[in-house]
């Protein structure tokens, strides 16, 4: 039997037991744990009887390990007859243990409810997806570019777009600070290497000349000791290099592409274009679309919820860094960032994801939508052919199914809302 008592607002206490025949299963268990460890006179490790064990040692040398082996299965249990969608880690109190078995407290955080406005008829903003002319022009630069001959400056100031050698060194409040100096360094003009206005600064001075740059780090630098601090630079233009484009033409084209005319790469970036239009406007749609779609929801999202969707982002960072091989907090000290930097930073981001997360959750419950086992199967059978693994393996996986049956059931309410919604 288990109870359920609410604390505050979306966070609850469940008292729940297990009984002494269970517990003893538990006490056994830990006993043949850790038998081997415990010193009795007369007996070698291992073959002290358990009885004889407790009486010198008291009972209580077995409770840990009897709690761990036996807590996990009662608190599902407890969860399942009470219908409770955790959204945290339980904080677990032991109450008591006794001849009549153990009793447990499990202080958890559930999932809010959601009070679902008008989610049909939602507006949206349609897009041309269809690329312009500079679009297809920039594309078309970028291949020049790759081609293009650097050539020495000698009779005019730098220009937006110059490469300009410089030596610069950094000043907060008339002190140079660490890692604010450099020599020899080719910055591009109007590539936004440098923060704020740095670059366009240097735009009109020459070669030999000195300027004085005054910039202003940004908010969230990832140095702290240097976020939102005005600071001076002094600069040196050691030398200018420009670029040298080659004509854009059918020759060029044959040369660097597959492409036989101009005209002919021109069409094929209109095409890959277009593409990309289409799955980025897509994408925008749908987020533009969730975004007013939690506006007409009301919800009252636990702290813990959102830093539990912040620990499993920062993870999953984690875990792409050490398949790079870098480890995370070799990234953190390199990027001037702490763990608590870092948690902050993801922080809205997480919010967001979680009221998205919920409001189409309350959208399926209104339409009644369901997943099927054929929809998981089919998901799971594009996982088998990408990593080719047999299907029946991965529907083993429990995380798994769960996922990707949150996942559909997702899509399936943002379709409802997609299908409805009007042009604004």
């Amino acid at each position: 039997m288990s109870t359920v008592e609410t604390m505050e607002k979306n966070k609850v206490k469940i008292t729940f037991s297990v009984d002494a025949e269970t517990f003893e299963k538990g006490m056994d268990y830990s006993y043949n744990k850790n038998k081997g460890s415990i010193s009795i006179q007369g007996f070698r490790k291992g073959k002290a009887p358990r009885k004889l064990i407790e009486a010198q040692y008291g009972k209580a040398i077995f409770f840990d390990d009897a709690v761990n082996f036996v807590l996990p299965e009662a608190y599902e249990k407890a969860l399942s007859e009470n219908n409770i969608e955790v959204v945290s880690k339980p904080e677990i109190d032991v109450v008591s243990i006794d001849e009549n078995g153990a009793e447990f407290t499990a202080e958890v955080w559930v999932k809010p409810e959601v009070t679902l406005g008008q989610y049909k008829g939602l507006t949206f903003t349609k897009k041309d997806p269809n690329p312009t002319d500079e679009d297809i022009d920039a594309e078309l630069r970028k291949e020049q570019e790759k081609a293009a001959r650097i050539v020495d400056v000698t009779d005019r100031a730098v220009a937006n777009g110059d490469i300009a050698n410089i030596d610069f060194k950094g000043y907060i409040d008339d002190v140079a600070f660490e890692g604010g100096e450099g020599t020899d360094f080719d910055l591009e003009i109007g590539s936004h290497t440098f923060i704020d206005n740095f670059e366009e600064q240097l735009i009109g001075a020459e070669i030999g000349q000195e300027v004085v740059v005054n910039v202003t780090f940004p908010e969230n630098y990832g140095k702290e000791d240097l976020a939102n601090k005005p600071a001076k630079f002094e600069v040196k233009i050691n030398a200018i290099k420009s670029k040298e484009l080659p004509e854009l033409n059918d020759e060029f084209i044959q040369d660097t592409t597959e492409a036989e005319s101009l005209k002919d790469y021109r069409n094929d970036i209109c095409g890959k274009l277009l593409a990309q239009n289409i799955e980025r406007f897509k994408a925008e749609k749908e987020e533009e679309l969730i975004n007013k779609l939690v506006e007409v929801c009301e919800m009252d999202i636990p702290q813990a919820m959102i830093d539990a969707d912040v620990e499993m982002k920062i993870n999953e960072y984690a875990f792409q860094l050490q398949q790079q091989g870098i480890g995370l907090d070799m990234y953190l000290q390199y990027m001037g960032q702490t763990m608590d930097s870092m948690k902050e930073a993801y922080k809205p981001m997480s919010e967001k994801h979680v009221q998205a997360r919920l409001a189409l959750e309350a959208v399926a419950k209104a339409e009644g939508i369901e997943v099927t086992d054929e929809d998981i199967k089919a998901e799971a059978e594009k996982v088998a052919k990408a990593y080719n693994m047999p299907v029946d393996q991965i529907m083993q996986s429990v995380d798994f199914v769960n996922t990707v049956k949150a996942d559909i059931l997702r899509q399936k309410a943002l379709k409802v809302v997609e299908e409805s919604a009007v042009e604004a």
